[in-house]
């Protein structure tokens, strides 16, 4: 069965845009960002085991069609013939996809990590995620922090200041218990999260965990694993980020802080 046969059968269409779901005029970043978020939904290692047969068949697919969209030549040929070249897609059997897709989206450092939060701390993201955090949570900056990436207690007279102007442009409502919060809930809020950094610097040297590849990842994992599924959508965006091409390098947030910013004081 054909590549397009295949994508009929199991995205019932077709038009390998419309597969992943995107235009004709999507950009290189815009084909890898959507396979990325559509090979997670059934990347065989992330499916209960009912699951894994069919998932592994949709993961092929949306290999192949990548590996189309993503060439120049190939998704020009396709964009003026509508079709593919199937001996050049026979390879969809052949090929091992999950490491075709290991070297899209490399594993996430700590220093990606850092670099990452060089760039999202005051960036435009950034405030739109404490506005957003803000509503939800009615002013409780107990909630804003546990939702908003890398607010660690040095950072609120910088997020304090942000919202502030925004209650004052009358961007955002004013709750009085963001403008009047208690000393003592700030407070504890305070000692929960150096509480929790010491737990996760325990736990990582009794792992025995290096600051070295994934070692952060592992750490909260063996922390929080009824959070595993939200640190797992952290790291897969910047994996997505901080991903290499070929050979070379090419790159909300869940509960964030509890997860990288906290621990990683």
């Amino acid at each position: 069965m054909g590549l397009l046969e295949l994508c009929e059968k199991y995205y019932n269409t077709t038009n390998l845009y419309e597969v992943l779901q995107i235009t004709e005029k999507a950009t290189e970043k815009e084909v890898k960002k959507a396979y990325h978020k559509l090979s997670l939904q059934v990347h065989p290692d992330r499916v209960k085991d009912d699951q894994k047969l069919d998932a592994t068949e949709k993961f092929k697919v949306l290999g192949g069609v990548h590996a189309i969209l993503s060439d120049k030549d190939k998704r020009s040929l396709y964009d003026e013939t509508k079709s593919v070249d199937e001996d050049d897609y026979n390879v969809v059997n052949d090929k091992d996809w999950n490491v075709y897709w290991r070297l899209l989206f490399k594993k996430i450092t700590e220093d990606d990590i850092k670099a990452y939060e060089k760039e999202y701390i005051g960036s435009d993201e950034e405030k739109k995620d404490l506005k957003n955090a803000y509503i939800a949570g009615k002013g409780d900056m107990d909630y804003i922090v546990d939702q908003v990436q890398f607010a660690r207690s040095e950072h609120e007279p910088r997020i304090r200041g942000i919202l502030t102007e925004m209650i004052d442009q009358g961007e955002i409502p004013s709750f009085k218990i963001f403008t009047h919060e208690p000393a003592r809930k700030r407070q504890r809020r305070h000692a929960k999260e150096n509480r929790e950094a010491k737990e996760a610097d325990d736990l990582k040297e009794s792992l025995g965990l290096s600051s070295g590849t994934n070692s952060l990842e592992l750490m909260i994992k063996q922390k929080q694993e009824s959070r595993a599924a939200q640190m797992d959508s952290f790291l897969d965006n910047l994996a997505a980020k901080y991903s290499t091409k070929s050979s070379g390098r090419k790159r909300k947030s869940n509960t964030k802080s509890e997860t990288i910013g906290k621990k990683k004081k």
